[in-house]
């Protein structure tokens, strides 16, 4: 049927872009679904300094735009919208998309995971100016200066203890007083010297907005009612992400955080449906990681459709 497409793509991050780069130049004519966050995590990015190739940095989203236009030259289709639901029980694979149902012979989920956020108006208007949710992508910005970071599981010890390359001093907060951090982890970052710990008390504000930079935080203690303005460089969320993969409960294996596995990288366990990029990489999150997934999902996609062909 001509309205069956041969490889539908979720995400437009780094990895659903090469994916789109790579089955385009295969001539399979992707279509790739932006999702509810076009251009993924780095369009939240400003100056990105670890992606090989650009030696003077380039923005996050310029660096987004240029993906998209190297994929949209070699035949690419790109459509705004996300996934609601998806059928994955028989082929061809059924995509509902708000109002439309997309049907494809292959899929390539690279729907991403969001960070967690404390859901403040002044942080969203902040991210990329002092607010952040990457310390390997914006740590080394804070060279020299006094910064924070919000959380008390592994992923904030982690986020406190890489910090401490760049930054004078880092103050972990956390809304208890008891750490859901392994053992290990805590003990690492309490024994480090540049390390202090606020417990029992949560961010109710970040100055200032007007200013485009992080200045200090209004922070409240949960048991005494004490609010006061701490001053900081820059604040680093530390409280997860969650992967973008609801459409796929019951239908494709996730971990106990909602991350889809793989196996040999891109596979899932239906023939047919691959996933790359930070919706199944919980550890390294790079833009330059989930590209190299995205183009091992896509070159799985090449092969699939060549053999079933014959």
């Amino acid at each position: 049927m001509d309205n069956i497409r041969n490889v539908v793509i979720i995400g437009s991050g780094c990895a659903g872009h090469t994916a789109a780069l790579y089955t385009a130049r295969a001539n399979l004519k992707p279509l790739v679904l932006e999702g509810h966050e076009p251009g993924g995590q780095l369009s939240l990015t400003t100056l990105v300094e670890n992606f090989p190739g650009f030696p003077e940095g380039i923005q996050g989203p310029q660096l987004i735009e240029n993906m998209r236009r190297q994929a949209g030259r070699f035949g690419a289709q790109y459509q705004l919208g996300h996934v609601v639901s998806a059928d994955l029980s028989k082929r061809p694979f059924a995509l509902k998309v708000e109002r439309e149902t997309i049907l494809t012979r292959t899929l390539i989920i690279a729907s991403g995971a969001s960070a967690r956020w404390l859901g403040l108006p002044s942080e969203q208007a902040l991210i990329g100016h002092g607010v952040s949710s990457c310390a390997t992508c914006d740590g080394f910005f804070f060279s020299g200066k006094e910064i924070t970071v919000i959380g008390g599981g592994d992923s904030a010890m982690e986020e406190a203890i890489f910090l401490t390359r760049f930054a004078t001093k880092v103050t972990l907060i956390h809304r208890r007083d008891q750490f859901r951090a392994s053992k290990i982890m805590l003990e690492r970052a309490q024994k480090h010297g540049k390390i202090d710990f606020l417990t029992d008390t949560v961010v109710e504000d970040i100055y200032d907005p007007a200013k485009q930079e992080v200045t200090a935080l209004k922070l409240r203690n949960l048991k005494t009612d004490k609010v006061w303005d701490f001053p900081t460089s820059g604040m680093f969320l530390g409280i997860g992400h969650v992967p973008n993969a609801g459409m796929f409960a019951g239908q494709l294996d996730t971990d106990s955080e909602g991350y889809l596995q793989t196996k040999n990288y891109v596979f899932t366990r239906v023939p047919g449906v691959y996933a790359c990029g930070d919706v199944q990489d919980r550890r390294y999150r790079q833009a330059i990681t989930a590209a190299g997934t995205g183009c091992m999902a896509a070159l799985e996609v090449e092969r699939f459709l060549e053999e079933e062909e014959g």
